[in-house]
């Protein structure tokens, strides 16, 4: 008897490790998000809906980066100035425009169908957010506490855009998925559209995988701290994210793609306080600190739009269920408080890419001329198996940057360096708007470059933005044959296997299975590999349970030797596949449509620049370095004076035939 016991006792204790090891990992409505696990309860208590993931974020980047402050040193380094901004307001003088850039992150989608948000939502999005940190009256921002804050911060869509160019503030990018994992947006898709964050605030508007999450931010980070490197944190992660159901108002618009009650647009009011340095109001603990003295302590997050509720520290003094930091439904939000407004201050002041914003100058219009077209390629949806021939059409925006109606285009391109072709565009675009322009390539595999040649009948008054060069199908130009693999993975490594294949289907590299880690954090398992030229890959990854990578946020990613993703995935059950083909890059540069085909010298020069190649009918254009014509004609005896121009760069476009070509010289 005894001995039967001794055996069962130990079998059983076995049984219910296991079981609730397996029920932790198997829970049929759990959710993990940054590592951290929503249990059933968790989101019945939350209505299904996991209104901001910015503290788990915060987390998991605390973890992968060893330099990164935590939370307490982070207090510790920002309590002195936000004391010191307290003591002297005249630091805090002035308002702060911040220039936004909004990617809306799509998969092929027409203007105007969801996720392809329109750009009316998203300029609701802006207004919103103004009316809010201005305390703007008449508006759903404002408020009479009278603790309520003017934080002395908005916002306004880019006017110009990382090359000079003008913008609307909205990049639209197809990146031929349906929706994304949060490990996919981090690795993937922020790295590949990110536009310089210390000139611009990153939004991004996608469609979650988790459809349950509306939103989350990254917070300021900062350097100097004793015992630390120099650190700014990932560069190339910085900014806020949202479902594209809360990215605007319901307010501002009946067209949109909202879903209330969360559909004024206080999700990224939420998650721009984070981006700026405010905690929630309950500190991410029962009864926990925000670090402002003027928010009652909250027992938890609050839902709804409760009235009544008892702060922590004085049964008479309700919680600030109104504060943009609660949990609460939007129709509910309007307060910043001042010493939520003091905290930002010195975020503004101090915190490396949060105070460079301050003076950038990317919301300040630049010189528009009538006649301005830009070309944006789109990224090429068509995944052609490896040598299969196929007549790909890839697409090309073709935006009006002038201030005149655009009414036609002319268009040259260039097929895996091949002779140029011609296409002509006619429609009616008004200043900002764009067309789709389909291009049949006639190939299955490769690059493809295009320029415009005219516009309106007349030549672009701006060269900077005339040209663009994407891939075919799932080609992947390279200069180097060096890739890096990165692979995160979860907590249930035995299940993991993958490798990766060539076109005769050698198995090049391979991992896995690998070792659990419960409840240890996973290390990041990094390699180099070297692909040859013009092969094809096949990147497969396989989980045993059906279930992907489940318990932590992890994923893979393969990138180029410049570091920019090639491909990614996380999302999946029992396995997921990638092909792609590496083949050599056209010797151009990205905003370059050919080869050389004239020629000019000197360069620099002083009086006159011969130009070789050209027939007796070439004309030309000098366009100054804010793409404005300073002299144009034809070309007389394979020569173009230059001295009566000022000293400076110049981009002279030279016109023979069908041919056209820009070249940069410098002028004495």
């Amino acid at each position: 008897m005894n001995t039967k016991i001794i055996f069962k006792l130990p079998f059983l204790l076995f049984v219910m490790l296991f079981c609730s090891v397996f029920a932790q990992k198997n829970g049929e409505q759990d959710k993990i998000v940054f590592g951290k696990k929503y249990t059933i309860e968790d989101l019945k208590r939350m209505n299904g809906v996991i209104r901001c993931a910015s503290t788990e974020y915060e987390a998991l980047l605390q973890k992968k980066d060893p330099k990164r402050m935590t939370n307490a040193q982070f207090e510790a380094w920002i309590a002195p100035l936000i004391a010191n901004a307290q003591a002297n307001k005249s630091q805090n003088g002035g308002i702060i425009t911040i220039p936004v850039v909004v990617h809306v992150i799509h998969s092929g989608q027409a203007l105007g169908v969801a996720p392809n948000i329109t750009d009316s939502q998203v300029m609701s999005q802006i207004t919103v957010m103004n009316n809010d940190f201005r305390r703007m009256a008449s508006t759903p921002g404002f408020n009479t506490n009278p603790v309520g804050a003017d934080t002395m911060i908005q916002f306004a869509l880019a006017k110009v855009d990382p090359k000079g160019n003008p913008t609307d503030g909205i990049d639209r990018v197809n990146l031929c998925q349906i929706s994304w994992a949060t490990a996919a947006i981090d690795g993937y898709v922020k790295p590949l559209t990110i536009w310089d964050p210390t000139k611009y605030m990153n939004m991004w508007s996608v469609n979650f995988d988790d459809s349950s999450l509306l939103g989350y931010a990254q917070f300021p980070s900062t350097s100097g701290l004793p015992g630390l490197d120099a650190n700014g944190g990932f560069a190339n992660t910085d900014g806020v994210v949202a479902n594209f159901s809360t990215f605007g108002s319901s307010d501002y618009g009946t067209d949109f793609f909202l879903d209330a009650p969360f559909d004024k647009g206080r999700t990224m009011t939420h998650e721009v306080g984070h981006f700026l340095g405010l905690r929630h109001i309950w500190g991410d603990a029962q009864c926990g600190t925000d670090y402002c003295a003027d928010t009652p302590t909250a027992h938890d997050a609050n839902g709804g739009c409760p009235t009544t509720i008892a702060s922590c520290d004085n049964p008479s003094i309700y919680e600030m269920v109104q504060n943009y930091m609660d949990y609460t439904n939007d129709t509910c939000m309007n307060i910043f408080t001042i010493n939520q407004k003091d905290r930002i201050t010195a975020v503004m002041n101090n915190s490396p890419r949060r105070m460079e914003l301050k003076t950038s100058v990317a919301d300040q219009a630049i010189p528009l001329f009538a006649n301005d077209a830009e070309l944006k390629g789109e990224k090429s949806c068509s995944q052609t198996s490896c040598g299969t021939p196929s007549n790909v059409t890839v697409q090309y925006m073709l935006y009006n940057r002038g201030t005149s109606a655009l009414t036609s285009a002319v268009i040259s391109y260039s097929v895996n360096g091949g002779a140029m072709q011609t296409t002509n565009w006619t429609g009616n675009l008004a200043q900002n708007k764009y067309a789709m322009v389909n291009i049949p390539t006639g190939a299955s595999q490769g690059s493809i470059t295009a320029e415009i040649v005219s516009v309106n009948s007349t030549s672009d008054q701006r060269v900077g933005n005339n040209s663009s060069t994407i891939t075919i199908g799932n080609s992947v130009p390279v200069t180097s044959t060096s890739f890096t693999f990165e692979l995160q993975r979860d907590y249930w490594g035995s299940e993991t296997n993958w490798n990766l294949k060539n076109s005769a289907g050698t198995t090049l590299y391979s991992g896995g299975p690998y070792t659990n880690t419960v409840p240890n954090f996973p290390a990041l398992i990094t390699q180099t590999w070297t692909l040859p030229l013009n092969d094809c890959y096949t990147f497969t990854i396989n989980d045993t349970a059906g279930d992907g990578i489940y318990d932590y946020d992890g994923g893979y990613i393969i990138k180029n030797s410049a570091g920019v993703p090639v491909v990614s995935g996380n999302a999946f059950t029992f396995t997921q596949q990638r092909v792609f083909k590496v083949i050599p890059a056209l010797v151009l540069a990205t905003n370059e449509v050919k080869k050389d085909v004239f020629g000019i010298y000197p360069n620099p020069a002083d009086e006159v620049l011969n130009i070789t190649k050209v027939s007796e009918k070439a004309k030309f254009e000098i366009h100054n370095a804010v793409g404005q014509i300073v002299k144009s004609g034809e070309i007389k005896n394979n020569q173009v004076r230059v001295s009566e121009l000022i000293k400076g760069t110049y981009i002279i476009t030279i016109k023979d035939k069908n041919i056209s070509e820009s070249i940069k010289f410098i002028k004495n």
